[in-house]
């Protein structure tokens, strides 16, 4: 029978603002047992790079990221932003490991190539290095990670938090049994988008393509769930939306 893990994925602006990042930091250290954070960081990279007089780049929500662009988002993911949760988590007791792809070639991916848009230095996951985490979390060490990765050729590349936590979460599916969060602003998958309390406590696959048909779920909610099965076909036990507030009693949309 295999351990329980929870790989728990939090949005930028939860762990940017003091606060809310003290509210996390006490409620992941409530989760029981084995569990991984991967936090982002994104509104607090564009400041940065205003102060620096970098001009912020998006399309379709994603960073472009030039040369320069990608110092700011190593600077404020892998250095400010991750150090700051590991030095928080330590005050709560929690062994923490902050780490980027490219520490131990924990994930290796590849630069995107260029299509319709050129995303610069952004990399799509290729390997997870999944028998070394799982070694790791064994020892009662707990991963944060950053949305930064590598190319084993001596590049950083900028990696979405929610693939690095996807693509974690299925390469360790063959050591755990995993649960995975994804954290975001309201309470889970809601039915009614102006009513925060219309959540769908359960939500399975014949389900979720009723709704997108019928234009209940929309917008970025859909490449989110998407995600959500793909990491349930790779093996991942559930997959849990939700909001930071209520990881520690697993409220909210359950995938499966």
């Amino acid at each position: 029978m295999l351990d329980k893990l929870t790989i728990i994925k939090v949005g930028g602006k939860i762990v940017e603002e003091e606060k809310t990042l003290h509210q996390l930091l006490h409620d992941f250290s409530e989760v029981e047992g084995f569990k991984v954070l991967v936090h982002g960081g994104g509104r607090s990279a564009t400041h940065m790079a205003a102060q620096l007089g970098i001009e912020s780049q998006m399309v379709n929500g994603r960073r472009i990221t030039d040369a320069e662009t990608l110092k700011v988002v190593t600077m404020v993911y892998a250095g400010l932003v991750n150090k700051t949760i590991v030095a928080g988590l330590q005050a709560q007791d929690v062994d923490a490991l902050g780490l980027t792809g490219a520490d131990m070639n924990v994930i290796c991916s590849e630069k995107r190539p260029v299509k319709d848009v050129d995303y610069g230095f952004v990399g799509d996951v290729k390997t997870v290095n999944a028998d070394l985490l799982a070694a790791l979390i064994h020892q009662g060490i707990v991963p944060v990670m950053a949305p930064i990765t590598h190319d084993k050729k001596g590049n950083l590349l900028n990696t979405n938090a929610d693939t690095i936590a996807g693509e974690v979460a299925k390469a360790l599916a063959k050591h755990f049994d995993v649960t995975l969060m994804f954290c975001f602003e309201k309470k889970g998958v809601l039915m009614d988008e102006d009513d925060d309390n219309s959540v769908i406590p359960e939500l399975r696959r014949e389900e979720f393509r009723q709704f997108v048909t019928d234009g209940v779920i929309q917008g970025g909610m859909i490449p989110k769930l998407e995600n959500a099965y793909q990491a349930i076909d790779a093996g991942v036990k559930e997959v849990i939306i939700t909001q930071a507030a209520d990881i520690h009693l697993r409220q909210g949309t359950r995938v499966h």
